[in-house]
């Protein structure tokens, strides 16, 4: 059963919402005034991010919570978790996670998960870390990807500006375009549909090469495209 709603407004759920980028995602919801619930195998250690996200966005709603439990808080799940945890993660969540639901998957499976370098990719039997999940889901839930080519560190600092594009890939319209919706409550992020799910793996292969970029250039780059239609 999905619960959460504060203010009138549906609370923004975070698996892994202690690591970089849940934390960075979580920063930036708060800012944005929407209640948040912030996922971690160590309920205590949930609740002391929250603590640091309240720190910085005074009256920000937002609880920390064991993962399975902050699962249930809303409609649109964002996983933010390591390769290597994914697959650990959706197993204890099979029991939380419900009809109806978007599963936002970030997860980009780096070589660094086995010891390797963080600028080659693994390859996946089902053809990403984004098709791996809507396999392991529960039936009726929607897994939408997006977010691997945003800099943690870049949107974890509320006083860094954001310009960038990010790549939302998924099978329904419907669950791409609310997705897209809380994206663009961060600042500066503009979400482009990219296509189905499996693009998905084109998609998770631009953070190694957004990897390489900064190391070289050492920056926190991102992904802007060009030539797009002008919204109404």
């Amino acid at each position: 059963m999905v619960s959460g709603t504060v203010s009138g407004q549906e609370t923004i759920p975070i698996v892994g919402g202690t690591g970089a980028l849940g934390f960075s995602l979580a920063l930036r919801f708060a800012a944005a005034g929407r209640p948040v619930a912030i996922g971690s195998r160590d309920a205590a250690r949930a609740e002391e991010a929250a603590g640091r996200v309240r720190e910085q966005v005074p009256g920000a709603q937002v609880e920390g919570l064991e993962n399975a439990e902050a699962a249930t808080r809303g409609p649109v799940v964002f996983l933010a978790v390591p390769f290597r945890a994914q697959s650990e993660t959706l197993t204890n969540l099979k029991e939380a996670l419900t009809e109806g639901q978007v599963l936002v998957d970030s997860t980009v499976p780096l070589a660094a998960a086995v010891s390797g370098k963080a600028t080659r990719l693994l390859g996946v039997p089902q053809g990403s870390a984004a098709q791996q999940a809507q396999e392991m889901v529960p039936d009726g839930v929607t897994v939408v990807s997006a977010l691997h080519t945003v800099s943690a560190a870049t949107c974890g600092k509320l006083s860094a500006e954001l310009d960038e594009d990010v790549l939302v890939t998924g099978d329904s319209k419907e669950a791409k375009a609310r997705v897209g919706e809380l994206i663009e409550l961060i600042p500066g992020l503009r979400a482009v549909d990219a296509g189905r799910l499996e693009v998905a793996r084109l998609v998770e292969g631009l953070t190694p090469l957004l990897i390489s970029v900064n190391i070289r250039h050492k920056t926190h780059a991102g992904i802007k495209l060009t030539g797009l239609p002008e919204r109404e």
